[in-house]
């Protein structure tokens, strides 16, 4: 089974993470900041994969490394998981619409980091939540886990909306790039790197 389970503390965060990327079941995910918890819930289901998450961060601060480090810890329990790659379908591409909203998000497990982030919000924030953090937690994630993921808010003027339907398209296109095809590396190269 494909799994990993990190655990990072700094002075500013306390966080536990496992994934098993083989098994579909509830996802415990406290974070501590209701919309990103919320958000991380949702792209667990549709990357159907379990993800156990638990964050203790300084709120009393703000978001931002909360979010960040569950970024970082993330990226790294997907990259521990998949192990050597060996036969996945490594790209993956979805497109999700939400009411009025439209976003895509391609990606390729390829060994190196890279995050294109097209998308700009209606608003700062969603409830208390930031919106800038969306992209912070997604340079985050692509930095550690080595995956290169190009994310397009096509159209959309809902906060909220414009968020969910990345979040979503996000877990859908990793969802097909984890999925095992073949037992070879996925690469004429014969590395991914």
């Amino acid at each position: 089974m494909r799994q990993a389970t990190v655990v990072r503390e700094t002075k500013e965060t306390q966080i536990s993470c496992t994934v098993e990327l083989d098994q579909k079941c509830n996802s415990s995910i406290n974070t501590g900041v209701g919309f990103f918890d919320h958000m991380l819930t949702l792209f667990a289901f549709h990357a159907s994969l379990a993800l156990s998450l638990q964050a203790k961060g300084d709120l009393d601060v703000d978001d931002h490394h909360t979010v960040e480090d569950v970024g970082i810890v993330l990226g790294q329990a997907v990259r521990q998981a998949l192990g050597d790659r060996k036969g996945i379908e490594r790209y993956g591409t979805a497109y999700v619409p939400m009411d009025e909203t439209l976003s895509r998000v391609t990606l390729d497990i390829s060994g190196r980091p890279y995050c294109h982030f097209g998308a700009s919000f209606s608003r700062e924030k969603v409830g208390t939540f930031d919106t800038e953090l969306v992209e912070e937690f997604f340079r985050a994630f692509c930095l550690h886990s080595g995956i290169t993921l190009h994310i397009d808010l096509l159209h959309g003027s809902n906060t909220h909306h414009q968020i969910e339907s990345i979040f979503k398209a996000f877990g859908r296109a990793l969802k097909e790039a984890i999925h095992v095809v073949s037992q070879e590396l996925p690469s004429t190269k014969g590395v991914l790197a």
